[in-house]
């Protein structure tokens, strides 16, 4: 799908089976959903080369999802743009980089982390903590650095994660308008640069984030309002806001 998978495994066993299973699953999962690949379901459906009847467990579940999504964001999460083409990027980076981080686990890995084009789902520790035995693990967490939309190279915020929370980020610094206002599709979306949300998991973060990020300004208070979720936004100006319950992930 056109970024970059990470995967980190802390366990002090070998896990090179493993990691080729998450990548052999990332594989699927873009021959499966990438709009790019004439060959993938999802755009033989785009081209109407497959039925609805016809669509495969996954794709039914993402579709599910993406509806699920637009409902609770008050439409503001929409996989099918102007041209009646479905697009489920918004809603499969977080749910495959979820399902990744669980095949692990099923596995028997307790520490690891899976990154996807910068979404992050943790479980466990990290291999530095692992590493340093006498310390308390309970007040150590996995360190996720928040980019500069301004300037990539530099990180502006640091948050710690545990308890296998997730963290995604939504903006077109890096990948350039590829979100839009399902409500308004001429708009430009110059009002924020970007916006992080850390949510019990990271499906539930980047579905959230890429919606918040459409609403631009409102979004920020669209997740203050939502139980179990928390951002970071940076608007046009440089100037960040947060949720009132995101300062706790900056101390470690």
């Amino acid at each position: 799908m056109g970024m970059p998978v990470t995967v980190e495994i802390a366990d002090a066993f070998d896990a090179k089976t493993a990691i080729d299973a998450v990548f052999n699953y990332f594989t699927y999962i873009d021959d499966t959903f990438s709009t790019f690949k004439e060959t993938s379901e999802i755009t033989k459906i785009n081209n109407g080369l497959v039925e609805k009847k016809d669509f495969s467990q996954d794709m039914k579940t993402v579709f599910e999802l993406a509806e699920k999504t637009k409902q609770e964001t008050n439409g503001y999460f929409n996989i099918v743009n102007n041209k009646g083409v479905c697009d489920p990027s918004g809603i499969v980076k977080g749910w495959a980089i979820q399902h990744a981080a669980q095949l692990l686990c099923d596995k028997g890995f307790k520490n690891h982390y899976v990154e996807a084009g910068g979404d992050i789902q943790v479980f466990g520790l990290p291999t530095q903590v692992l590493a340093q035995a006498g310390k308390n693990e309970n007040h150590l967490s996995w360190s996720v650095g928040i980019k500069n939309p301004f300037n990539t190279q530099e990180i502006i915020k640091v948050v710690y994660l545990k308890n296998n929370e997730g963290i995604a980020t939504s903006g077109t610094y890096e990948r350039g308008a590829h979100i839009y206002n399902p409500k308004n599709r001429k708009e430009t979306l110059a009002e924020i640069m970007s916006i992080t949300v850390i949510a019990k998991n990271v499906y539930e973060a980047d579905r959230i984030a890429t919606a918040a990020f459409a609403m631009q300004r409102k979004g920020i208070r669209f997740i203050e309002d939502l139980p179990g979720f928390e951002a970071y936004v940076i608007d046009n100006q440089g100037i960040a806001t947060m949720t009132n319950g995101f300062e706790k992930y900056t101390i470690p």
